[in-house]
């Protein structure tokens, strides 16, 4: 089976200096990995590379299928419409409605047929639980409704990974529940998930591989080791 993403002996850049030292991943289809450590540790800038944000100029690194050492600026809309990000600060458009914030990304992922627009909207409302939040503005909902609302924006063009930065980082703990839980459904029906989070007690309830960013590397932390982080509970 061939990764989703994968990097060999990458340093991870945060702007200008190199904020993570030669990192190794793999990442494959059907993985929920975490991504933890503490704040400033890199963590953010893994996802900003995986997503072209962030240049890698030092090392291997390839995502669904794209060499992000040699990507060029006209591929990178075509990589992210194979990935799906979901930002704890939600970054839905507060002027429009539900639908109208969906059908924003599909018209701009060039979806032009409106039946088939309206159809993938009500798939994915429907896949996150809130078909009946459509017409809503943004305002109107509750931190965990935007964070679902979001996640469907994420699902619209079947990405192959989620990438999910600190989804709950604005979440009580009842309805980061409900986040970490719709996660791991999607994740059973076959979506690849990598989540960035400094809290503990998410990867210990909900179990998956872990990578851990400390003193300028990130390696996957192997199950008979014990945790030696000072992170959020």
């Amino acid at each position: 089976m061939e990764p989703l993403i994968q990097f060999h002996g990458a340093d991870i850049l945060g702007g200008e200096n190199v904020v993570l030292y030669d990192l190794d991943m793999d990442i494959f289809p059907g993985d929920f990995v975490y991504i933890v450590g503490k704040v400033g540790t890199g963590k953010t800038s893994i996802i900003r590379t995986i997503t072209a944000e962030n240049p890698l100029r030092k090392g291997s690194g390839s995502a669904c299928g794209f060499d992000l050492a040699r990507i060029r600026p006209r591929e990178i809309p075509f990589l992210r419409r194979k990935l799906g990000v979901v930002f704890q600060d939600f970054q839905l458009l507060m002027d429009r409605t539900v639908e109208a914030n969906l059908e924003f990304v599909l018209r701009a992922t060039g979806w032009k047929k409106k039946s088939e627009v309206d159809a993938r909207i009500n798939q994915v409302l429907e896949d996150v639980g809130m078909t009946t939040k459509a017409h809503k503005m943004p305002h109107q909902l509750s931190g965990g409704e935007q964070q679902r609302i979001a996640i469907a924006r994420a699902l619209l063009n079947r990405p192959q990974v989620i990438l999910a930065d600190e989804p709950t980082g604005n979440l009580d703990g009842e309805t980061a529940d409900g986040i970490l839980q719709l996660l791991r459904q999607l994740n059973a029906e076959g979506t690849a998930i990598v989540m960035v989070t400094h809290n503990r007690a998410i990867f210990e309830k909900y179990p998956g591989r872990v990578f851990v960013c400390k003193d300028e590397h990130c390696s996957e932390q192997q199950e008979e080791e014990t945790f030696d982080l000072e992170l959020t509970i």
